[in-house]
């Protein structure tokens, strides 16, 4: 049994609060930038980079998930677990994404606006994947061992 709440009963709830998240941090550069000269061009360099690797965690666990993606925490009727590819080293490589991408967002528009929703966002996304993972659990009795032996985020760290 969880405390972290189902909001749903595929977990809709965590779906909405994701893209609210999504859509604070697209908006966020409207805040303007907080710095500027040599700081604004390291921190959008970095910021880009970001980006990128989130683009590509996202279309990597996308691919690897196949027939699984759903964008409900809840798996399908059909789901099966996969601990291949991308997911052979992070059990979440679609969150991790979106996580980067915020952040990077957040550093290329200079945005300390957008570091706070990239922030929030990421606490979104890790109690959406708590409450997956207990779904996931209870689904697949495999994914003990796979939890055990995979990190949710970044490999080797969270």
């Amino acid at each position: 049994m969880s405390r972290i709440p189902s909001l749903g009963p595929r977990g809709e709830g965590w779906v909405a609060l994701q893209v609210i998240g999504l859509a604070a941090v697209a908006f966020s550069a409207l805040a303007g930038p907080a710095w500027s000269g040599p700081l604004r061009i390291a921190t959008g360099i970095v910021g880009g980079v970001a980006i990128w690797l989130g683009i590509g965690l996202v279309l990597r666990g996308s691919r690897d998930l196949g027939r699984s993606l759903t964008p409900f925490p809840r798996p399908t009727d059909g789901a099966e677990l996969v601990e291949t590819g991308i997911y052979r080293r992070i059990r979440n490589p679609i969150y991790a994404g979106f996580i980067s991408g915020a952040f990077g967002w957040a550093l290329l528009t200079a945005s300390f606006v957008g570091l706070a929703v990239a922030v929030a966002l990421a606490v979104v996304l890790d109690l959406k994947t708590r409450r997956e993972e207990v779904w996931l659990a209870e689904r697949f009795l495999a994914y003990a061992r796979y939890r055990a032996r995979t990190r949710r985020f970044i490999p080797g760290a969270y």
